[in-house]
């Protein structure tokens, strides 16, 4: 079943997500394009019901207001216009505010378009598109354990079967239970085609002594690529390459104003010769319908609901010079603040947490003698878009009693600290 849609056309507005965001919210499909697209290409969108064109502040390029092609009002499409004054629209508002209430109207009556977008729909419709995209082939999928990849391969499942295969590189740098949690779910109980690599020692051999954070960042990033780039070439047959791109990763590469909308390449720098085609099919997805559609999936919520990642894993939150003691600290209180969030009922309200070790200790007591270990840092953080973050005012029962379960199980730590730091001035991540 193919959901009508409704067309954002892109004439400098910073809030086209947001447009494209309530208009999904009525059940009614939505996507955004360049102002200057063509009045062909606007024909060949599939099921388009209407046009909404949104200027903004970015409406001026090059020294010249942009506008759509004239031709575009040929099509028969009916159209809206916000913070913008073309000539032959059906409805035209100066603001945001004053067109909302007016949007469903246009969306339903002036378009006509029927509320048929929901996950059940977006679910049949992208296993129809991988078969017919893929057919008899296969798929190749770097499977982190992320929502998306994670999503992305339970799709992927249930559309070609055993014609996937995930592969897991485990590079000793995951949360604790991660990787055991992943081969679970995809091999145990969806009966995937999943290749796990243990390559912790290869990892960690490589990042000894290594204290710069970039450094570590091109080194656990490179070393990620040729661990990946092995196990393909072992393979036979391998003709695509799923990816868990999403909307955002599209609209960032550049609709406001942009020649085209280009698909953004989650998985950059594999060989040349390594030609894949690309599979893609949660593109159309904002990060909240991603999560919508793992649980459509049957994905267990504590996978669907993971805490964001960053992609060197815990090498960047074990400060400087990765040791094995110190990683090991920090899995292991990671595990322990997890665990009381979720008891407390913080797993859903904080957007981000997590623990720190630095590479300094501090002098302690422990069993009556003098000890010289690390300190634990936790951090907390509410964000909409990660470019601002605030502070989660936990319960000081609950600091508690994350702190004297860290002190009594984890090694070689004697302090925790927790970070008051906004973003600015702060950062969300430490390194």
């Amino acid at each position: 079943m193919k959901q009508d849609m409704i067309v954002i056309l892109d004439l400098g507005s910073t809030e086209n997500t947001v447009l494209a965001r309530e208009i999904r919210g009525l059940g009614v499909y939505s996507e955004i394009y360049p102002h200057d697209i063509t009045a062909q290409e606007l024909k060949n969108i599939p099921n388009a019901k209407g046009v909404i064109l949104y200027g903004g502040p970015n409406r001026v390029v090059d020294g010249v207001e942009i506008d759509v092609r004239p031709e575009l009002y040929e099509t028969g499409l009916p159209f809206m216009a916000i913070d913008h004054a073309p000539a032959k629209c059906q409805a035209s508002y100066k603001s945001w505010e004053e067109a909302a209430p007016q949007l469903k109207s246009f969306v339903f009556d002036t378009c006509q378009a029927e509320a048929n977008w929901n996950m059940e729909n977006f679910i049949a419709d992208q296993i129809e598109l991988v078969r017919r995209q893929v057919g008899d082939r296969k798929v190749l999928l770097a499977l982190s354990g992320g929502v998306d990849s994670s999503v992305v391969a339970t799709l992927l499942i249930r559309a070609i079967g055993k014609q996937l295969t995930c592969v897991h590189v485990n590079h000793g740098l995951m949360r604790k239970g991660e990787s055991e949690s992943v081969i679970e779910v995809f091999k145990n109980q969806l009966d995937a085609n999943l290749v796990y690599v243990d390559a912790s020692e290869r990892f960690l051999t490589k990042l000894e002594n290594v204290a710069d954070p970039e450094d570590k960042r091109k080194i656990i990033g490179g070393e990620f690529i040729r661990v990946f780039e092995e196990e393909a070439r072992k393979l036979e047959g391998i003709e695509f390459l799923g990816q868990g791109t999403i909307y955002p990763d599209i609209v960032e590469s550049g609709t406001k104003t942009a020649k085209a909308v280009k698909s953004h390449h989650n998985v950059g720098g594999l060989p040349e010769d390594l030609k894949f085609e690309l599979v893609e099919p949660l593109k159309q997805l904002f990060k909240d319908e991603v999560r919508a559609c793992g649980l459509a999936l049957g994905l267990p919520a504590e996978m669907v609901y993971r805490q964001p990642f960053p992609g060197p894993g815990l090498g960047v939150r074990c400060l400087g010079a990765i040791t094995r003691e110190r990683l090991e600290a920090v899995r292991e209180s990671d595990a322990i603040l997890r665990e009381e969030f979720k008891k407390a009922g913080l797993d859903k309200k904080v957007w981000q947490y997590f623990t720190i070790v630095p590479d300094f200790k501090s002098v302690g007591v422990r069993d009556n003698a003098r000890c010289f270990e690390y300190p634990v840092i936790i951090r907390a953080v509410n964000t909409v878009d990660a470019m601002t973050a605030t502070i989660e005012q936990v319960e000081w029962p609950v600091l508690l009693k994350i702190t004297d379960r860290i002190m009594k199980e984890v090694k070689n730590v004697n302090r925790v600290c927790y970070d008051l730091s906004p973003k600015p001035n702060a950062t969300i991540e430490w390194e």
